[in-house]
């Protein structure tokens, strides 16, 4: 097994031009397989191995050694081009690592702002109405109650909302175009905005819908530190960005029993499996009110 080992290791060296680091890497994942099959089996060899000693291997790294997913990934990774190389060279007649799937990775769960939390933030808001302090809160209550994304957002003009209708049409990736309702809260809201813009600026066309002091369209950094500014007024996630009140938009429709097939419609996500994610979130937050509230938690 280890001049099998050694040859292969020459190869990535002269033939791949492999870094030394990724040299080393691979000998160290190859070597902890070795002893984890010859732990097994004291008579373990390279073309005894199948499918179902690396699912075992696996299992051991997960569960006992709790190695995340990304981790063992890589030590298959090791593997895989071992085998690979070992076929090639006739060593092997059969690739065990073809019949083996890789573990998923636990995707991370979006940072969300609590709904307690956004209703304290728009009544602290509420009571600043310069054109600035206006703005800002019509921005943070669009990427709220609308869930659009920043640059949908940036994107919009006067044109795009439609006050009689209720709705704004949203421009997404791919320049893919949807529409979607607000309630009569955003339309009072962006009503104000306009009257307060032409206090400050006058009547004129403008080159979007939020506009600065001086009338220029906001750009990415301005929205963006104004999102995390006022988050900090309320809530200490981490994740303080305009995407972390699109996933709150998300998460409080599904908190409030819309169906999962509307809130994608909505989000403009092309598959709804991207969207049950805030399924998760959902859960997560069920599971810490029942710690806090059940008297046997």
């Amino acid at each position: 097994m280890e001049l099998w080992t050694d040859s292969f290791l020459e190869y990535l060296k002269s033939e791949r031009n492999d870094s030394p680091a990724t040299i080393e890497s691979y000998a160290k994942d190859l070597s902890l397989f070795r002893e984890f099959l010859e732990g097994q089996n004291p008579d373990a060899s390279w073309t005894a191995v199948q499918a179902d000693d690396v699912r075992e291997w696996v299992i051991y790294l997960l569960d006992e050694q709790k190695l995340t997913a990304s981790s063992v990934n890589r030590k298959l990774s090791a593997l895989r081009t071992y085998y690979k190389y070992l076929r090639r060279v006739g060593w092997v007649n059969i690739n065990p690592m073809e019949k083996v799937v890789a573990p998923k990775k636990k995707r991370a769960l979006p940072y969300v702002v609590r709904e307690s939390e956004m209703d304290r933030l728009l009544e602290l808001t509420a009571e600043d109405r310069t054109f600035v302090g206006i703005r800002n809160r019509l921005i943070l209550m669009m990427f709220y109650e609308t869930g659009v994304r920043r640059a949908e957002l940036l994107g919009m003009t006067d044109a795009s909302v439609d006050l009689t209708a209720k709705q704004v049409k949203v421009t997404g990736k791919r320049n893919k175009q949807r529409i979607v309702p607000f309630g009569e809260e955003l339309e009072n809201e962006i009503k104000a905005y306009k009257m307060a813009r032409e206090e400050a600026l006058g009547l004129r066309e403008f080159p979007a819908l939020f506009v600065t002091e001086k009338g220029a369209a906001m750009n990415e950094s301005q929205v963006t530190k104004l999102v995390r500014d006022y988050l900090s007024m309320v809530t200490t996630i981490k994740k303080r960005s305009p995407h972390v009140l699109r996933h709150s938009f998300a998460t409080v429709m599904l908190n409030h029993k819309a169906d999962l097939t509307s809130i994608q419609k909505l989000l403009g996500h092309e598959s709804v499996a991207t969207t049950e994610i805030y399924t998760h979130v959902s859960f997560e937050e069920l599971k810490n009110e029942y710690k806090n509230a059940h008297p046997r938690k």
